[in-house]
Order: C-alpha cells, then sequence, then structure tokens
C-alpha cells in the first residue's frame, strides 16, 4: 500500500465527497414531495465505521453538523449490523435535531469483509426535512410546548433489516402523518440514495482497495484538523463575549430569550462556553447539544476558510480544535421532554450571530455584520376542493445577508444555517390550492452602513381553499445587527389581508384562515457594515 500524498489526498478527497453529492442528487431526484425535491431541503453524509464523518456534500448546515449524533446513536443502540441495514431515527433526544428532520442510518460492509461480529468499514446517512409527520398542526412545526405534540417520535431502530424492509414499522410511520404518500415516496427516495452511495463507495474500494481508501480516509481528518489548527492560530488570542436575543419562545408573556457565548482563543484551540445563556424556554424554541456543536463548527468552518484562503475538508478533524460548553438545562441542552421544533431552524440561526458577533471582536476586518437570523419557518395544510385529500407543505423563506468589510449584503438568500432553495412559483401553484400574488425583493430593508446589507424577501399567498396556517419566525422585534458602524437591518413583517383590511400579526402564530385569505411575510434584511462615509 503506498503512502498518502497530497496528489492522492486530493484524489481520495473529491472521491468521497462525490460520495455524498451522488446520494443527493439521486435523493432530491427521486423525492415526491416539493420541500425536498424543489428547496432541497435534504443533506447527506459518508461516515467511518466508527462514526467519525469523513465527507459530506454541499448541503445544510444545520444537517449536516449535527449528523454524527445521529450516526453514533445508531451505533449504540442498533448493534449488530449486517449488509442490508437501515436505522432511521428522528428523536431529537436521541440522536436527531427535531422532529421533521428523518435520518437514515447505513452500514456499508465492502470487499468481501465478513459481517459476523465485526464493525462496518463506513456508513452513509442522509437526512431530509419531511413536510409532515403528524403532531398538532399540519407541517409539524407547532406552536408546541412539549415534544409529543410535535409528531411521531422514532428513536434509532432498523428499519431495514439484511435488505428487508420492516413493513410493520413503515406502516407504523405512514399511519401517523397527514400526507402519507409523500412520505412513502420521500422515504424510498432516501433508500435509493443510500444504495447509490454504497455501489460508489464498492466502486472506489474494487479500483484502489479497502486498505487504501481506509489510510487516505484517516490522512484526510488529520489534514483538516492541521488546516483547522493553523486557521484557530491565527485568530488573536484572548477572550470574546457576545450576548443576542431570541424575540420570544411564541407562548403568551414571553420576554426575549438571551443566547450569550464566550471564546476563549489559546494558541490553536479555540473553547466556546455558553455559559449565561436562558434556561430552557416553554415553547418550542429549545435546542438539542448537537444543534449547537453543528452552528459553532459552521462559524469556525467559515472563518478558516477566510483565514487559510484554502478550501478546507469538512470532516471530523474540523471539529477537532474545538471545546464546547453548554449549560445542562437551558436552551441548547432542554430535559426531555420540553419542545424543539424551531430550535433546529430559529435557535440555530441565532446562535451563529452570536458566535460571529463574538469573533468579529478578534476579527473585526474578516466577520460580516448579521444576516436575516430567520428561516421565516411557514407551514400550511388543508383538503384539496373537491376530493377531500389532505395536503400538508413547509418552506422557509430567504432574507438579507450581511454586509462585510469587501462587498454589501446578498439579498434574498438563504443563509447560514439554511442552504435551501426557494420553491419556484409554478411548482407551488401546481402542488398546493394558492395563488403567489408577490415574489419580490423587500427593498431598502438592509442596513446602511458604508457597505449596505442585503434585502429581505417579500412573498405573498393567496389561499384558495381553508387552511391551518403557522408561521415561526425571528426578527420581528429587533433587526440583524450592523458591525463597525454599520447600521441594523429592518425587522421582519407578517400580516394578514382580508379584502381591505391588512391586520399584523406576531412572528409566531397559528391561524385557521378561510379561502382567499392573503398572507404577507416581508423578510428581514441584513446588518450594515462600517459608517457611511
Amino acid at each position: 500500500m503506498s503512502k498518502p500524498t497530497a496528489v492522492s489526498l486530493s484524489i481520495f478527497r473529491y472521491l468521497f465527497a462525490s460520495v455524498a453529492e451522488e446520494m443527493g442528487v439521486t435523493l432530491g431526484r427521486a423525492a415526491y414531495s416539493p420541500n425536498i425535491k424543489e428547496r432541497l431541503d435534504f443533506s447527506c453524509a459518508l461516515f467511518l465505521g466508527d462514526g467519525r464523518m469523513l465527507a459530506q456534500a454541499a448541503h445544510i448546515p444545520v444537517h449536516l453538523g449535527a449528523m454524527p449524533a445521529s450516526v453514533q446513536a445508531a451505533i449504540e443502540q442498533c448493534p449488530p449490523f449486517v449488509s442490508g441495514d437501515v436505522v432511521i431515527v428522528n428523536d431529537p433526544y436521541q440522536g436527531g435535531n427535531h422532529l421533521p428532520d428523518i435520518t437514515l442510518v447505513s452500514p456499508i460492509f465492502l470487499n468481501n469483509q465478513p459481517t459476523d461480529n465485526r464493525s462496518p468499514s463506513f456508513f452513509v446517512a442522509s437526512r431530509a426535512h419531511h413536510a409532515d409527520v403528524g403532531g398538532m398542526s399540519p407541517g409539524s412545526m407547532p406552536l408546541s410546548t412539549e415534544i409529543y405534540q410535535e409528531g411521531i417520535i422514532i428513536p434509532p431502530i432498523k428499519l431495514v433489516a439484511a435488505g428487508k424492509r420492516n413493513e410493520a414499522v413503515w406502516r407504523l410511520i405512514l399511519r401517523n402523518v397527514r400526507t402519507p404518500d409523500e412520505r412513502n415516496g420521500d422515504l424510498a427516495a432516501q433508500l435509493a440514495a443510500h444504495a447509490i452511495g454504497e455501489k460508489r463507495l464498492a466502486e472506489i474500494v474494487d479500483r484502489y482497495s479497502l486498505a487504501e481508501a481506509l489510510a487516505h480516509a484517516d490522512a484526510l481528518i488529520d489534514y483538516a484538523k492541521a488546516l483547522t489548527e493553523t486557521a484557530v492560530s491565527q485568530i488573536p488570542e484572548g477572550r470574546y463575549s457576545f450576548t443576542d436575543f431570541l424575540d420570544n419562545d411564541g407562548q403568551p408573556d414571553s420576554p426575549p430569550i438571551p443566547i450569550i457565548a464566550t471564546i476563549t482563543v489559546e494558541g490553536s484551540q479555540m473553547r466556546v462556553d455558553f455559559t449565561g445563556t436562558a434556561p430552557a424556554v416553554r415553547g418550542n424554541l429549545n435546542a438539542v447539544p448537537a444543534i449547537a456543536r453543528s452552528a459553532v463548527a459552521y462559524c469556525l468552518r467559515c472563518a478558516a476558510l477566510a483565514l487559510t484562503q484554502t478550501d478546507l475538508p469538512m470532516n471530523d478533524g474540523a471539529f477537532a480544535p474545538l471545546t464546547i460548553t453548554i449549560p445542562p438545562g437551558s436552551l441548547l441542552d432542554p430535559p426531555q421532554p420540553h419542545a424543539v421544533a424551531a430550535g433546529n431552524v430559529e435557535t440555530s440561526q441565532r446562535i451563529t450571530d452570536v458566535v460571529f458577533g463574538a469573533l468579529a471582536q478578534a476579527l473585526p476586518q474578516l466577520i460580516p455584520a448579521a444576516s436575516q437570523g430567520t428561516m421565516n419557518n411557514l407551514t400550511f395544510g388543508g383538503k384539496f376542493p373537491g376530493t377531500e385529500r389532505p395536503f400538508a407543505y413547509y418552506e422557509t423563506i430567504g432574507g438579507g445577508a450581511g454586509a462585510g468589510p469587501d462587498s454589501g449584503g446578498g439579498s434574498g438568500l438563504h443563509v447560514h444555517m439554511s442552504n435551501t432553495l426557494n420553491t419556484p412559483v409554478e411548482a407551488l401553484e401546481y402542488s398546493f390550492p394558492l395563488r403567489l400574488e408577490q415574489y419580490s425583493l423587500r427593498q431598502n430593508s438592509g442596513g446602511e452602513g458604508q457597505q449596505r446589507g442585503g434585502n429581505g424577501l417579500v412573498r405573498t399567498i393567496r389561499f384558495l381553499t381553508p387552511v391551518t396556517v403557522t408561521v415561526t419566525s425571528e426578527r420581528r422585534e429587533r433587526g440583524a445587527y450592523g458591525l463597525q458602524g454599520g447600521e441594523d437591518g429592518r425587522p421582519g413583517q407578517n400580516r394578514l389581508i382580508q379584502g381591505e383590511t391588512a391586520t399584523d400579526l406576531p412572528g409566531k402564530f397559528t391561524r385557521q384562515l378561510e379561502a382567499n385569505v392573503i398572507l404577507q411575510i416581508k423578510t428581514p434584511g441584513g446588518g450594515g457594515w462600517g459608517k457611511e462615509t
């Protein structure tokens, strides 16, 4: 076996990444629901047999950074493994992040490797946001106060055992959702993605040998560790603290919710301490620790890319310089059975804002102002006129990106922990009984400054049949912060339009709407950077 070289490392890096990328292409093309096939609200990754992440596709940061917890949960709770097994999990307290994100994990045995009492060489994993998994409101993103209200909870169990699908588990899942045909198609698409992942890994091993592939996998993880430590060593040593707030938890009389991060940089090591963050809240903005780790790792990766001007591999080695402290019982480590539906989407965005705010003190000429800081989660559901067949839909909506020292912020983007597309107007109107009456940039919503923040969006939907609508959004009370003298972006706004009457709505609400009622969502702008001259 040859020793890894710079050339061979580069080859294997992209070979491994291509496995995850092709899994993603398969999942997107085979999926049934608009949220997955149009918005690409899914992620795929490749892991070593001991659970270390080896490669990921350029999918959704909040999924990918938290996915190692799902693989570890599968390893701990579902052995022994044989070829053809597939583990399913969505339980946030056992490896998941929130219930709509269903994760599948498959062990991969290669090169005629015996499966009896042996660990697999690799795992492949996919995580997809399913538009409905049951719960108290269509779309499974309710204004919940306990996790049992949010949908079906699936602990790590084998959905497929030795190549045979567990039909009882499959039927149980479909019986607990409003749109079983969609779930059936989307879960089947995830299984198809895993089959492609296994096939491509087998081709790599057949060409280079299993020993060669595993040696380069370990070398790639070491390489990512060294590069990330080099990046951290370029950050001035010191202690940097920042506080930002979530508007509220969606429950009556909820105050703003502080998130505090204190970053300590010593040499090539970084510690992030969330002591002082609010305790777990009654509403659904609680986030399990994997989400906080995912957001911190994303922030460090962004800074490292800028500092080293090198395309860093994203694998287990990129986490090595990080030590993260999360107080038990806090918003970021809630006790069961606290509600967590919005922690994955909204709290993850605010953690990102807080960590970047702290890093901006160390790297003032590098870190941009805050972006919109929300995913503007919209879910709705009802019945198709004439057939009474139920439908449910979920989407996130882009907004303004924060400006930086060299350029203004982008407009109408999915930022930071969200990396999805928008659902095209044609696909949305084809799939559901509604009309999209406006989809445009929200002019002048970005913060002023030497560099101006990006503009948010205006999305105006007329429902053509009665629906139940839930919106979970942030940055409605205070805008995205500006940096280095730049102004804050404009907060978002939610409105209901009935005839000639427009009514302002809170950032988080559930409403039963009659046909021809209009929902308008104006998303926040990004913060400005630098004082205007």
